[in-house]
């Protein structure tokens, strides 16, 4: 069988989008954005579902926690199956099929079927593995980190982008003559369209590779990746420590931001006593530092590694991981706006610049299961959201039965109010145990370790690909 040639794209131009790399970039990117836009698209509505359903605190937790859980297992399968059909073909799948559960969550009428269909729409978290593998196969090896990154990055932003867009598509069905109360359900049932829609535009305007797709070279005899080598590949991963530090380490950085994502919006209203749309144009800011933050974490993780080599890369993934742990717990001990505002932008540029380092590592661990180490560790990040939804769950629900007791003997409107104060508090204690529990991830991400080998083998070809970006920079 022939060599897979190629003509990888060696320069992000954004505007070149008449070459396929660049072509599928933009694609790629606004399919993550949709898929996290409609992922957390019932964030900014959950009052309204709250009321209209009748959900309990334990089952809008619920909700929560399975809107995240689903992804875990989806991330470590879709990796295999891009491998055996192709980025193009598992990106058009999963936007068609992600999209009925996205329109079903508008038609619900129980609590049931609502918890149902978070678990079911958790599936399109899977995109990010997706999205990295097509940007990957996209992109040589001097730019492909840069637009891993920054797909990522701008993907990422559509989880806090629903904040805004999602009252928007309220307001305009409101406009055109719906009930207030149903504003959300159609709301859901157009997030859903958006993504059946992009997958057809996936399917038509994407290839898997610059050179054609997959079935298409293997009809011609062009080499292509195969399951057999990636089931090595993944065997051989899972033995190496490092995979599952890496893991743990995105577990403490991406999976944090899935949970401030699901949960910031009521904890802005309670503490802080703000109305739903300012709460959620604050969510959107924490977002909008996807628009650079992952890509500088990179950014900053290769420029140690040319100082220190791979250690340098780790020393950085640690010290920001640590900033990320002492953000969290300084914002959950925040009573003032103002104050808690900074603390948590600072948490949000720590958190994704942490994304952006982990990834800035992962390559290196073993260039020969890049792929599988991949989807094991970004899994990492989608536990660590379950983990942490798990344990807020908890302390809410002591929070609540307090609350509950404490009501007995007050009035209704005082009673509401106290239970408010009281999940507040929860949340507040829970994000400052989960800030202490990422410094220690920051500390034990020290014992990753690289060979003499190792670094000796980055050095060489750090060496040889200066001359290379001097002429393409020429």
């Amino acid at each position: 069988m022939e060599p897979l040639l190629t003509h990888k794209a060696t320069r992000l131009n954004l505007l070149d989008i008449k070459t396929v790399p660049i072509r599928t970039f933009w694609i790629t990117s606004i399919a993550f954005f949709i898929c996290f836009f409609a992922w957390f698209g019932i964030v900014p509505f959950m009052p309204d579902v709250v009321k209209d359903l009748g959900l309990t605190p334990s089952q809008k937790w619920n909700a929560t926690v399975l809107a995240v859980a689903g992804t875990v297992f989806a991330r470590l399968l879709i990796g295999k199956l891009c491998d055996k059909y192709g980025p193009r073909l598992c990106y058009t799948w999963l936007l068609v099929l992600g999209s009925i559960p996205v329109v079903l969550s508008g038609l619900v009428q129980t609590p049931m079927q609502f918890m149902i269909c978070r678990l079911l729409t958790g599936f399109i978290g899977a995109s990010f593995v997706i999205t990295q593998v097509h940007t990957s196969l996209m992109f040589a090896s001097n730019v492909v980190g840069t637009a891993n990154a920054t797909s990522a990055g701008w993907g990422n932003l559509g989880g806090g982008a629903n904040r805004l867009g999602m009252p928007i598509i309220a307001a305009i069905v409101i406009g055109a003559g719906v009930a207030q109360s149903d504003a959300w359900r159609y709301s859901m049932v157009i997030a859903g369209i958006v993504c059946f829609t992009m997958g057809l535009v996936y399917y038509f305007f994407t290839k898997d590779t610059p050179e054609g797709n997959f079935k298409e070279l293997e009809a011609k005899g062009v080499k292509v990746p195969t399951t057999k080598k990636d089931k090595v590949g993944f065997m051989e991963a899972i033995k190496d420590y490092r995979v599952w530090l890496l893991f743990i380490v995105y577990a403490a950085c991406f999976g944090i931001e899935l949970t401030v994502y699901g949960t910031m919006d009521d904890y802005l209203q309670n503490t802080f006593q703000l109305e739903r749309i300012t709460a959620g144009n604050i969510v959107l800011s924490f977002a909008l530092m996807n628009i650079f933050a992952r890509t500088l974490g990179g950014y900053f993780g290769d420029k140690f590694g040319k100082l220190r080599g791979l250690k340098g890369r780790v020393w950085f993934l640690a010290a920001i991981l640590i900033v990320e742990g002492l953000m969290l717990s300084m914002f959950s001990l925040a009573t003032g706006l103002f104050v808690g505002f900074a603390l948590l932008i600072a948490f949000s540029l720590s958190v994704q610049m942490a994304e952006g380092a982990t990834f800035s590592v992962v390559p290196f661990v073993n260039r020969k299961a890049i792929g599988s180490i991949s989807g094991i560790v970004g899994a990492g990040g989608n536990f660590g959201a379950f983990i942490a939804a798990l344990f807020l769950s908890s302390k809410s629900a002591v929070a609540e039965k307090a609350a509950l007791i404490a009501s007995e003997t007050l009035g209704a409107e005082t009673a509401a109010a106290a239970q408010s104060a009281a999940a507040a508090s929860a949340v507040s204690a829970g994000y400052l145990v989960i800030g202490g529990m990422i410094v220690i991830s920051g500390m034990v991400a020290l014992a990753i370790r690289f060979s003499t080998e190792d670094e000796k083998v980055a050095e060489v070809e750090l060496s040889k690909l200066q001359p290379e970006l001097v002429r393409i920079d020429n």
